[in-house]
């Protein structure tokens, strides 16, 4: 009589989980370029200036009126921008001898979509 050979895999052979390759995942150009933008907002004084350009009521704002409000000096103030305008958070306008900053549309809105997992 034929004995019947055990084809049950055991728990400790099976795979845990099923790697996540999906259409959805993010390709090393996308997490550069996002992880630059996170970067740019890991600062203290560039949230702080995300906030004042975004509340503004005209939607953007003079570089003149950031340093007081932040209590820093005008050379860090157009560092932290120049940071903010190259990782595509900020827009800047020159008109005469004064830099105008506004927010860059769809910026925020693309990176918090990046953290909302995707039904």
């Amino acid at each position: 009589m034929p004995t019947q050979v055990a084809t049950h895999i055991s728990e400790a052979e099976a795979p845990c989980c099923v790697p996540a390759h999906g259409q959805d995942s993010l390709l090393a150009v996308e997490a550069e370029a996002l992880a630059a933008r996170f970067k740019a907002l890991s600062d203290p004084n560039r949230l702080r200036i995300l906030s004042i350009v975004s509340a503004s009521p005209e939607a953007e704002t003079c570089v003149c009126d950031l340093s007081e409000p932040l209590n820093l000096g005008q050379p860090t103030v157009s560092h932290h921008l120049k940071i903010m305008v190259e990782a595509g958070l900020l827009n800047r306008e020159k008109r005469g001898v004064w830099a105008y900053y506004s927010l860059v549309p769809g910026a925020l809105d693309s990176l918090a979509a990046t953290l909302i997992p995707k039904a």
